[in-house]
């Protein structure tokens, strides 16, 4: 790995986060069989779904290069002693197989949706990570009656919402970073075809790149409450995070005004990766905001 990432100050963010990776990897998560799993055809693709526990439903969407066990692994034991957990991977993700369909936000949004008919699910709390929560902001926007209650974790709605030097570092990604990592060797594990590995990393960092944007109109019609969750360090721009808590009906002085709907938490001394290995926190998080 020193090999591949020697020489280029581009790569360290690549190699932080295949370190944090391993650590998640080699972390003592309960593991649980699903109760149900399979694969729901929507539109020309097939997407892979796991369901855990009974209860009300709660939606898991996973961020860029993750699949269900590196995201949610340490969080759905916990959350399906309550809650029917519905955790999806996404197009070309973990089981989904790798699809030449054109990958953007909105299929992305409508994939999530099929997954629920198929489960006969008419709302679920949804709650997405990074990736997965700009597929979750543009759940809501696009299924306003399927969505019960909204988190985002370190994620944003448009991709000015993130620092330069995180916008930049995608600019700069490449296939052949991500050589020997804990990434690959996550894909290896589950992919239906390992042989498109090359293919799927072109076809993410091309998404990565391309600039996006849900609209500030858009984010203040979300009726449904919704918790962001981020790391004070986590490479979001703060100052839009709180315009974007701003348009969900937050940043009032409560003692004069009814306390908002929507909820925001800062987790100190955190990043990106890191603020998904602070099971605790987010279960407590999520439990105070579900309930």
């Amino acid at each position: 790995m020193k090999r591949v990432f020697k020489g280029s100050n581009v790569l360290k963010p690549v190699l932080i986060i295949a370190v944090l990776f391993l650590a998640i990897f080699q972390s003592n998560g309960q593991q649980r069989k699903p109760a149900d799993s399979g694969y729901v055809p929507v539109d020309g693709i097939k997407v892979y779904y796991e369901v855990y526990g009974e209860g009300r439903p709660i939606v898991l969407l996973h961020g860029a290069f993750y699949t269900i066990e590196m995201n949610w692994g340490q969080l759905i034991p916990e959350l399906s002693k309550t809650r029917k957990v519905i955790a999806i991977e996404l197009q070309g993700h973990g089981h989904t197989p790798f699809s030449d369909r054109k990958l953007d936000l909105a299929t992305l949004a409508s994939d999530v949706e099929g997954v629920m008919n198929y489960l006969k699910v008419d709302s679920a709390d949804v709650a997405g990570y990074s990736m997965g929560g700009s597929v979750a902001y543009q759940f809501a926007i696009q299924f306003p009656k399927r969505l019960r209650k909204l988190v985002i974790i370190s994620s944003t709605y448009k991709s000015s919402g993130w620092m330069p030097e995180i916008t930049n570092a995608f600019k700069n990604m490449k296939p052949e970073f991500f050589m020997n990592t804990p990434m690959k060797a996550a894909y290896d594990a589950v992919a239906p075809d390992k042989t498109k590995w090359t293919k799927f990393l072109e076809q993410m960092i091309a998404f990565a790149g391309v600039p996006f944007n849900m609209g500030e109109t858009n984010i203040a019609k979300i009726a449904s409450p919704v918790l962001l969750i981020s790391g004070d360090n986590d490479g979001l721009d703060k100052i839009e995070l709180m315009k974007t808590y701003q348009l969900l009906g937050g940043v009032v002085i409560a003692d004069f005004a009814p306390m908002p709907k929507s909820q925001l938490a800062i987790v100190p001394s955190q990043g990106h990766v890191s603020l998904m290995m602070q099971t605790k926190t987010i279960l407590d998080y999520l439990d105070g905001f579900l309930k």
